[in-house]
């Protein structure tokens, strides 16, 4: 008896003494920079999230946190050197529908677990995805640009931030319901693209609405119609794909936060509440809602389950199409 009391003894110092060591490693947290991985090129609206929550951090927290961008494959490399990061909370990734969904039905072989490599912090914010065309194109709708891919199959090239992002999936999904065809060119994250498709070199895109929006309004690129479900509160007067005769388009990018598998507990709860509480903050979401973004806090359960939807749905999208790399 007296050994049985004396185990339990000490099976309650010890888990008293983790409750301890946990609630510790929360209230320390963080004692120096944390690294924001974004696993495409500067400028897009990728990298764009992951500075405004690096920033905010550093406001709240002190230390003047970093990103760094790891370009290639589509997103893989960049989410790969964060899935094998030390997962103390020191590394984190601002991931994407391509490298957090749809990646791992596109490539044959995959340098990290797609659902199980990390723990979903937050989503960021979704992002409207804007149809523009150079204003060089006969297209002022989406019923002249049907008529004109049509007409001319696989002449149009459209522009993504990489196969498997948001922009190129927008676009099959579009050409698989409207029965048309146009040449797939993909670049290193979404922002490389615009200076060939302000020249010319490329026509079209589904694109990120904070990346085209000052062009559009320069009148250098012209809007046809706004990919979301519903109308952009950003450009009121442009129609939906869905409205414009394409029932039952609707396509977003999405950014979320995402730290490596096997981060403690109390680490990635508290930079959840502390996202989220930023998500929140009216500037912030003023600042978003400029952009025609719009913030999209979430628990770390109701993110998870978001991230699987996401996977679920778009997988379903690229097996019916029969895309592969």
């Amino acid at each position: 008896m007296k050994n049985i009391t004396a185990w339990i003894f000490r099976a309650v110092l010890m888990f008293t003494a983790v409750l301890w060591g946990h609630a510790a490693t929360a209230q320390s947290y963080p004692t120096g920079p944390i690294k924001i991985i974004v696993p495409f090129a500067a400028g897009g609206s990728n990298d764009a999230m992951a500075r405004l929550v690096a920033r905010e951090l550093s406001q709240r927290w002190g230390p003047e946190n970093v990103v760094e961008n790891i370009t290639g494959a589509g997103g893989n490399v960049g989410a790969a050197a964060a899935a094998r990061a030390t997962p103390d909370g020191y590394t984190l990734i601002a991931g994407s529908i391509g490298t957090h969904a749809v990646n791992q039905f596109l490539y044959p072989k995959m340098p990290y677990d797609t659902m199980k490599g990390f723990v979903p912090l937050t989503l960021i914010a979704e992002v409207g995805l804007l149809v523009v065309v150079h204003p060089s194109l006969p297209i002022n709708s989406i019923a002249d640009l049907i008529s004109y891919a049509k007409a001319h199959p696989d002449e149009l090239n459209y522009a993504s931030g990489g196969v498997g992002a948001s922009q190129h999936l927008a676009t099959e999904l579009f050409m698989h319901m409207t029965g048309t065809k146009m040449t797939h060119v993909p670049y290193r994250g979404s922002a490389g693209s615009v200076s060939d498709l302000l020249s010319g070199r490329v026509q079209l895109m589904f694109a990120d609405m904070p990346l085209v929006l000052p062009h559009v309004q320069a009148g250098t690129l012209r809007a046809i119609a706004f990919a979301g479900e519903r109308r952009s509160a950003a450009m009121p007067d442009v129609p939906t794909v869905a409205e414009s005769g394409v029932k039952g388009s609707r396509a977003t990018a999405w950014y979320g936060l995402f730290a490596p598998a096997g981060t403690p507990e109390p680490i990635t709860t508290k930079l959840n509440q502390t996202v989220t509480e930023i998500l929140r903050t009216q500037e912030v979401k003023n600042y978003l809602l400029k952009l025609g973004a719009e913030p999209r806090p979430m628990s770390i359960a109701e993110f998870t389950e978001f991230q699987k939807s996401e996977a679920e749905r778009w997988g379903a999208l690229i097996k019916s199409i029969g895309l592969t790399l």
